[in-house]
């Protein structure tokens, strides 16, 4: 199976980018996640446009990704934690009801592709992508080796396409 990407974006292009950490217990110090996602974005000559960290609360994601995809400046939301089905896991329950459209096919690969490093746990992984407000989103799971995963294999070698995909006629 090949990794290449079959029509390479031309030219460099800079996506602006929010990372939204969903977590209990983690804090600007301790949120790694969150500053795994900021580092890689920005080794990949993206910017971050904000970065937010909030409680599993499913009114205060919507409250946070009505303001980063409220604001013009933002391309895209990076969301981690919260989606797996523990009681406190409503990440993906928020954002399932605001995706104007899905990308089915990034869920399907990350769980995929975390079974070769999780096995059958995989399954338990909501992670799920799509638009909303013109506007690319991504919700992965919290754990550093998740984000790393979604962040390498998915998220960056689409960015730039997906974001220029919505784009196009705007």
């Amino acid at each position: 199976m090949s990794s290449s990407i079959p029509h390479p974006d031309s030219g460099s292009f800079s996506v602006n980018c929010a990372v939204l950490t969903v977590s209990d217990t983690r804090t600007e110090s301790t949120d790694k996640s969150g500053d795994l996602i900021k580092q890689m974005l920005r080794d990949n000559g993206h910017h971050l446009g904000n970065y937010v960290i909030i409680k599993d609360e499913p009114d205060l994601i919507t409250q946070a990704l009505n303001q980063c995809c409220g604001d013009a400046k933002i391309q895209a939301v990076i969301v981690n934690g919260g989606t797996g089905i523990a009681p406190r896991d409503t990440t993906y329950d928020a954002i399932e009801g605001l995706l104007e459209k899905t990308l089915p096919g990034f869920g399907e690969l990350f769980r995929f592709l975390s079974y070769d490093d999780i096995g059958s746990r995989a399954i338990a992984s909501r992670a799920t992508a799509g638009v909303y407000r013109e506007t690319l989103l991504f919700s992965v799971p919290g754990s550093q080796g998740a984000v790393k995963l979604a962040m390498e294999k998915l998220i960056l070698p689409e960015l730039v396409h997906l974001v220029k995909q919505l784009q196009k006629g705007s």
